[in-house]
């Protein structure tokens, strides 16, 4: 693997392992990259070597494929120490899907309170159907009709699909604590916005974070609002987070992510994803300046592509997420109009 400069920000490898081929990154360290079936194809797992056992961070999906390059490596070049920890950044099935045959394994699950909850309750919360409560979310937020009525009789995405049974049971991480693994101290520093109470590991012993989806290159990390809190301004939080992370970043700082290429070059990074959202809300305000919208509407003005059925629900939630946090500004009012989805204008 060759280095590559792009956008600004450093990238040691200028290529990804294979699917289920660790490859070392640091010492005590290794990159092990899972398959994921979606757009964003992949997820990476960091297996840090403990002495007696690895501890895993972020396991990937529970799908047929990605468990098998996740088993194919630990009962292959990683077989000769046993799984003893999981740690998980944050609750999404991409990160926490594993971790429960992890446990069942006999591995020790490590991640936040909100983390586990979430998973937990999400794996025991099956529906056949959409709830009511997640309709009528859809449709205020603007929902195309005929859309709206395909998914109302369709199996929603459910955790019980793809997130691997989780038996009672975990070790709670939180902000400030240290936590012992490759040979490190890493300081836990919690971030919001892409999912609430997301952990990062800052090594106190040389420059190296895991940093989840919370830092990513290249990419965006969704900022989502859901019928399960729809008040919530995620972007307010997710601002917050990178602003508060600033001080502490350094150039040489490499980040482990949860998707793409690790990197340096963390101040520069956190700046442009402040300013990614700041413009994204300049694009909202004119928008909304020209007429009422819903939020299937201001679509163009947040998203640089046309946005399929694949992507819908993302762009959606998306949408909504930066509509509440000009609503949570006094910037903007809505209004029920006459098809029930709220029309958004500036205040």
């Amino acid at each position: 693997m060759s280095g590559l400069t792009r956008g600004g920000l450093r990238y040691p490898w200028s290529d990804p392992p294979a699917f289920g081929v660790p490859v070392p990154v640091a010492e005590g360290v290794h990159w092990l990259r899972l398959p994921l079936p979606m757009a964003l194809d992949h997820v990476n797992c960091f297996v840090l070597d403990d002495g007696d056992g690895w501890t895993l961070v972020d396991p990937g999906i529970d799908t047929p494929a990605c468990r098998a390059a996740l088993l194919g490596a630990l009962d292959g070049p990683l077989a000769h120490k046993p799984v003893t920890r999981v740690l998980v950044t944050h609750y999404h099935p991409d990160h926490i899907g594993l971790a429960g045959l992890m446990q069942a394994r006999g591995a020790e699950l490590w991640t936040t309170r909100t983390s586990w909850l979430f998973a937990r309750m999400l794996t025991l919360d099956e529906q056949p159907v959409p709830v009511a409560q997640t309709l009528e979310f859809w449709r205020q937020a603007g929902m195309d009709p005929d859309l709206l009525a395909r998914r109302a009789a369709e199996r929603p995405f459910n955790f019980a699909d793809c997130v691997h049974p989780m038996p009672p049971g975990f070790r709670r991480i939180d902000e400030g604590q240290i936590v012992t693994a490759a040979g490190r101290r890493w300081l836990v520093r919690i971030g919001q916005g892409h999912a609430p109470d997301h952990a990062t590991l800052w090594s106190l012993d040389d420059h190296l974070i895991l940093g989840g989806d919370q830092l990513l290159p290249s990419i965006s990390a969704n900022l989502g609002v859901y019928a399960t809190e729809p008040a919530a301004d995620p972007v307010a939080d997710w601002l917050a987070s990178c602003r508060g992370f600033l001080p502490d970043a350094t150039e040489d700082h490499l980040v482990l992510p949860g998707h793409k290429l690790p990197f340096t070059g963390l101040p520069l990074r956190l700046q442009q994803m402040i300013e990614n959202h700041l413009g994204a809300l300049e694009r909202l305000r004119a928008r909304l300046a020209e007429a009422p919208r819903t939020a299937a509407d201001c679509f163009p003005a947040l998203f640089k592509r046309p946005i399929g059925e694949a992507e819908y629900g993302l762009a959606l939630v998306e949408a909504v997420a930066h509509l509440n946090h000009l609503l949570h500004r006094a910037e903007v009012r809505r209004e029920i109009g006459p098809a029930g989805a709220w029309l958004w204008r500036l205040a």
